[in-house]
């Protein structure tokens, strides 16, 4: 089996591509290498796939009509997972236009794609961030997402009515997948994680939101890839049993289904702090402040429909993803 994923030189992206590579499938990965944080680690995610013979890259733009249907006139692509997108809560209070040509731009042209070319499966990167401001915990997909707080959130919402969409018009078996903050090796730059991370060692502030009264479902890497990996050959069919009249937002008349892929154990921030402080042997300096706007307060998944569905059972610990990711920072730093 053939699988484009795109976003391939991302966190995710690389993770997955990797897994997928070493069960044998052969892997098309697809990444403009934009700058939005430092290009280097893309570069060296991206030379742990070069190693494998089954791995072909395209360097182009999700955005660039052109560029995408190259890519899928050239390859015999059965499965699309689309992981590629502008991230990020806060930067898309600075740059909005980067988000709408990306994410929107971009997830259509993915869309178009899938259609021309009888995709059998196609997997995207939804977001957390779309249940905005529920409040009720854990976030179900059967609830409705109608209060975006970020356009970041906005535009992943977006993906998933344009999913909806193509699944009802052309049949395309679409699954969406809602990440809770995914952290590991290898990660991005921009998470707090990381920022966190840096700046402990090199004994700079760390700056709290909302005075640490946050919560977060971090999930490690391995999970999600795993979860992942379970869906390929799961494709959603249709929901004879679906109601009209009482419409659940995460399933369909249509081949069309949305998940959570999550850790289903929230952790006060705090928490998560003081963890890291304890496998990075110091601790941090601190500065409470309030707020950001986009951001909630907490994240909480409801996982019981995709453990159903694939028997998904997030193993890592925050303790022991942590220590994993400490361990690689100094390693890929070189920190004494």
């Amino acid at each position: 089996m053939s699988i484009l994923v795109t976003g391939a030189a991302g966190f995710i992206g690389m993770h997955l591509s990797k897994k997928l590579l070493e069960m044998g499938y052969d892997v098309i990965g697809f990444d403009n290498i934009n700058d939005y944080y430092d290009i280097q680690i893309k570069k060296d995610r991206l030379k742990l796939l070069s190693d494998f013979n089954n791995f072909k890259f395209y360097e182009a733009e999700l955005s660039n009509q052109n560029e995408v249907n190259e890519c899928f006139q050239e390859e015999d692509i059965d499965v699309v997972i689309n992981l590629a997108a502008q991230a990020g809560v806060r930067y898309s209070l600075e740059n909005p236009h980067a988000y709408i040509e990306s994410n929107i731009q971009g997830f259509v042209n993915i869309l178009e794609a899938c259609r021309n070319y009888k995709i059998k499966h196609l997997i995207y990167a939804s977001s957390s961030s779309v249940y905005g401001a529920n409040v009720k915990m854990p976030f179900s997909t059967s609830d409705r997402v109608d209060h975006p707080v970020s356009l970041y959130a906005a535009t992943k919402k977006s993906n998933e009515l344009m999913a909806h969409t193509y699944s009802h018009l052309y049949g395309i078996p679409t699954t969406g997948l809602r990440f809770f903050t995914v952290y590991g090796p290898y990660g991005r730059p921009d998470m707090a994680y990381f920022s966190f991370t840096k700046n402990i060692i090199e004994g700079k502030t760390i700056n709290i939101f909302n005075e640490g009264n946050m919560e977060r479902d971090f999930t490690y890497i391995d999970d999600i890839v795993e979860g992942i990996v379970k869906l390929i050959d799961q494709p959603p069919t249709v929901n004879n049993e679906w109601n009209y009249k009482e419409p659940n937002p995460s399933s369909s008349y249509a081949p069309y289904k949305v998940y959570n892929i999550g850790n289903n154990k929230p952790v006060k921030l705090m928490e998560f702090i003081t963890t890291l402080e304890k496998h990075i042997g110091k601790e941090a300096k601190k500065e409470y402040l309030s707020m950001q706007p986009g951001d909630v307060k907490a994240t909480f998944a409801d996982i019981d429909d995709i453990k159903k569905a694939t028997g998904f059972e997030p193993i890592t610990s925050i303790n022991e993803g942590l220590e994993k990711f400490v361990n690689w920072y100094k390693s890929y730093y070189q920190v004494k």
